[in-house]
């Protein structure tokens, strides 16, 4: 099988698009979308890397995660009781002032994920400009929040009013991996307003906090934390409330600063997982090379990852302390307690996530290594085999035991890379509950990128794929049968460019065998993303992961 080649996966398909931001289009449906579909999907991403600057010269980000932030909105509709889908799409860009900056001068003085800073630059002039604030650091489009708790503390003037367009969506907010919020108006996709989470709590002003924050299923409660730098760098995990929109301190503790993408979140806890992407210098190597990926020390084999646990409804703080193998990791996928084995009074934690042997995968997304034009011989093929996750779930022993010390983690499995995958989900019923299903991304070396979609299954660690010859899926979103019985009845949404046509379309799979339903295609390209997000037409859903 070959997928995203040179061949069939030229630079204007995918990653340096100029499939550019329009009005809404109404797509082609082909095959049966099911009814529970109807709602609205957004997806974020980069649309495009390179702008021509004022002076005729071309600016490019080094870093997929550096693209220029986008939003993309497919609203799924039944106009007819018994008729077909019609499936409209509209993207936008959502960094106009940050795209202005980068024509008129040229460059940009923000921090950013792995863009370097000017060599000619004097070391007197880095130190200084550490301490300057920069005005232009609104390249945010990662995760996508519906309805955020908290969302009326960041906005500025009176509160959207919903719409029969909308579906309920009042509110749409962008994160990334720092203190950043945007605000986006859920119809048009223009950015609102930006703001910090101090605006939140005065105490959030740390710069870093997880671009997948974790919400409550049931209240929509959304739980993070704050990584604030320093001699003793300090995190503070928090919460704020979906009924009163107050946040407050859960807890906070001193630890090895880290670039920490996502947490986890059970019924009772909060866990934050400090794996091996440390920050030098208690951060200020951030502030001197203006980027996260220079700012990460080398992978460590022999440096632990450590496990904080928080309680979040007793007002105890942090409870428990443990290590584990070293690791590097995205993406969190759930959590659940059950009754310690050893002992039924007390609780243990499992984990489940998709995890790295080292911070390869970090400098794998390097534009130079993802465009199939380019040459990239540190990561074709079997050279890219350390950048594959692996599905591994951990045990969190007696965490109310009150155990003063720090103690072991238990790996309880770590699966062949091949059957693992990124960009994972599963039906949002079961967060912070056992599951059993998990689906994602697949790459298993066929192609230069993604090269199917894949469902995991807890219990035998077997999987399933759907794969089709030179077609490259996004991250699947899964949407729950409201009269189904079972954890994998439901349907699953990805974005898929078809290599051979270089256009892109919305893919419906079954998710208990993967096998395609229908789609709506599109008449050009959508940019590879990273995120998205569904809000139901028939079902309010609260929750990120």
């Amino acid at each position: 099988m070959v997928v995203a080649t040179t061949d069939v996966w030229p630079n204007t398909a995918g990653f340096d698009t100029d499939y550019e931001e329009h009005e809404p289009v109404e797509l082609t449906v082909k095959g049966t979308i099911p009814r529970h579909a109807a709602g609205v999907l957004y997806r974020t991403g980069p649309l495009g890397y390179k702008a021509k600057t004022n002076d005729g010269k071309i600016w490019a980000a080094r870093h997929w995660f550096d693209g220029f932030s986008c939003v993309h909105r497919f609203q799924i509709d039944f106009p007819d009781a018994d008729g077909p889908a019609k499936v409209t799409y509209r993207s936008r860009r959502t960094v106009d002032e940050y795209l202005e900056i980068v024509r008129t001068t040229g460059k940009l003085d923000s921090t950013t994920f792995a863009a370097k800073r000017d060599p000619c630059e004097s070391f007197f002039w880095k130190v200084m400009s550490m301490f300057q604030a920069s005005q232009n650091e609104r390249n945010v489009g990662v995760t996508l929040s519906i309805n955020m708790a908290g969302s009326d503390k960041l906005t500025k003037g009176a509160k959207p009013t919903t719409n029969g367009h909308t579906s309920g969506i009042e509110t749409l907010h962008a994160r990334t991996d720092s203190s950043a919020i945007k605000e986006i108006d859920p119809e048009t996709l223009e950015p609102r307003g930006y703001a910090r989470q101090e605006r939140l709590h005065p105490e959030l002003k740390g710069p870093f906090s997880a671009a997948h924050a974790k919400s409550d299923p049931q209240t929509g409660d959304m739980f993070n934390f704050n990584l604030d730098f320093g001699y003793k760098s300090t995190y503070r995990i928090f919460r704020v409330s979906a009924a009163s929109g107050e946040t407050d301190i859960l807890a906070n503790f001193h630890g090895t600063p880290a670039y920490i993408h996502s947490l986890f979140l059970t019924e009772n806890y909060v866990i934050l997982c400090v794996w091996n992407s440390h920050i030098t210098w208690g951060g200020i190597s951030l502030m001197y090379h203006k980027n996260v990926v220079d700012s990460i020390a080398p992978f460590d084999p022999n440096s632990k990852a450590t496990w904080y646990v928080v309680d979040r409804r007793e007002g105890k703080g942090l409870v428990a302390t443990y290590e584990s193998m070293p690791f590097f990791c995205f993406h969190s996928i759930n959590a659940w307690e059950e009754p310690s084995a050893s002992d039924p009074s007390k609780t243990d934690i499992i984990t489940e996530l998709s995890m790295f042997e080292n911070l390869d995968i970090v400098k794998r997304f390097y534009y130079d290594n993802i465009i199939s034009s380019i040459d990239t011989p540190d990561y074709e093929g079997e050279k890219r085999r350390p950048c594959l996750p692996m599905q591994a779930q951990f045990r969190l022993p007696s965490v109310n035991a009150g155990v003063p010390t720090t103690m072991p983690a238990e790996l309880l499995f770590q699966a062949d890379k091949f059957k693992s995958m990124e960009l994972p989900t599963l039906n949002p019923a079961y967060l912070t509950k056992r599951h059993r299903y998990t689906y994602g991304c697949a790459d298993r070396l066929r192609s230069s990128f993604f090269d199917g979609l894949v469902k995991f299954d807890n219990k035998t660690q077997e999987a399933i794929y759907w794969e089709v010859d030179g077609h490259t899926p996004g991250e699947a979103i899964f949407i729950a049968d409201p009269e189904g019985v079972e954890e994998d009845d439901g349907i699953l949404l990805s974005v898929v460019l078809d290599g051979y046509a270089e256009k892109s379309y919305l893919l419906v799979l079954n998710a208990k065998d993967l096998t395609e339903m229908g789609r709506a295609e599109m008449a050009g390209p959508m940019s590879f993303g990273f995120h998205g997000t569904f809000k139901e037409t028939y079902k309010t859903y609260r929750g990120d992961v």
